[in-house]
């Protein structure tokens, strides 16, 4: 959700001019931004979400490299049921690039907020995460770190976001021995193998982690040290109880831990397609619903008063006089010796 900008927050990036801070992740800042060349009132549909990497790692050569290629990734998919892209400049002083802003909550805030989504909800999910997988494997791209703060739940369906660790399946991977892509309760087998045996089916195997982490409220592979997670995901041991057969049976397929086994992100799209067409229940459930409302009112009021959210100034602290002494000038702000508290002065 939206905060206010920090002292060190850009206002300007690229062609925008920043508005709000939205979140900060390992290579950067993202930002609710407007375009600069709008001179009047702007509303939500001009609104952009900014990423920008790090001062500290603009200059980084292998940072350039992968922000270069959560660019190209971002550019060469098309779906309705991933975040758009609007624009780029991979080469600026301070890289950024652009996407259409969603109105609406991660997956990790609303199950944090509201509890688990109901079946139908989850279906629905499934049903365009696994469109929009199938949309990246299309244009020859790997995801690599699908998990619950990577989805966006807005008015008209969910959105996926950040390629930033995403590769194009012909490309050699950036990581070094031994380093992990990706978020570990949320990996498949093989990123726990290492990035090089990451493929398609990974991704696949990734999204069911995600919602059966949407239906039950926890972590598929459980908690406790990052070793005996990762353990968990390597062989594939995951706790499928406590949800409706009808979704256990699709989750089961998609979380076998050999990825030939494993069906496409097509196949699993239209199976959860009719488990939601059969649900006939509305997408989101009404807290979630509401929250995106919420939302949407308070990005209506951002625009509406066109003036960034800054940080607040704190008033400083004066100390009380000590007892049984009378106040004099000292004590009172924004006076000075020989200068009245109303400000004037003395000749």
């Amino acid at each position: 959700m939206i905060g206010q900008l920090r002292e060190s927050s850009p206002r300007r990036i690229g062609p925008y001019e920043t508005l709000a801070r939205l979140g900060a992740g390992g290579m950067g800042e993202v930002f609710l931004a407007r375009p600069l060349e709008r001179s009047g009132p702007c509303g939500p549909g001009d609104l952009v979400a900014v990423k920008a990497i790090r001062n500290e790692l603009a200059t980084d050569d292998v940072f350039k490299r992968r922000f270069r290629r959560e660019a190209e990734v971002a550019a060469s998919v098309d779906s309705p049921f991933v975040a758009r892209l609007v624009g780029s400049d991979t080469e600026a002083e301070q890289p950024w690039l652009a996407t259409e802003y969603v109105v609406g909550p991660t997956l990790t805030e609303a199950v944090r907020q509201h509890g688990p989504l109901p079946a139908g909800a989850v279906a629905a999910l499934g049903t365009g995460m696994a469109h929009a997988l199938a949309a990246v494997h299309a244009a020859g791209a790997l995801h690599r770190d699908l998990k619950p703060a990577n989805i966006l739940l807005g008015a008209d369906g969910p959105k996926m976001i950040d390629f930033g660790v995403a590769r194009v399946q012909a490309a050699t991977t950036m990581t070094s021995t031994g380093l992990l892509v990706g978020t570990p309760g949320f990996m498949s087998p093989e990123h726990v193998a290492g990035g090089r045996h990451v493929v398609a089916a990974s991704d696949v195997f990734c999204l069911a982690s995600v919602l059966a982490y949407a239906v039950t409220g926890r972590d598929p592979f459980g908690d406790g040290p990052v070793a005996a997670v990762l353990y968990r995901v390597s062989q594939a041991e995951t706790d499928l109880g406590g949800m409706p057969e009808e979704l256990r049976s699709v989750l089961a397929a998609c979380l076998v831990r050999d990825p030939g086994e494993r069906p496409g992100a097509a196949d699993v799209a239209e199976r959860f397609r009719e488990l939601r067409d059969a649900a006939a229940a509305p997408e989101w459930p009404g807290p979630v619903r509401a929250q995106i409302g919420a939302a949407g009112r308070e990005v209506e009021q951002l625009c509406a008063s066109g003036q960034p959210l800054l940080p607040v100034p704190v008033a400083p602290r004066w100390p009380e006089p000590e007892a049984g002494r009378p106040a004099t000038a000292l004590d009172r702000p924004g006076t000075a010796p020989g200068q009245s508290a109303t400000g004037a002065g003395h000749s």
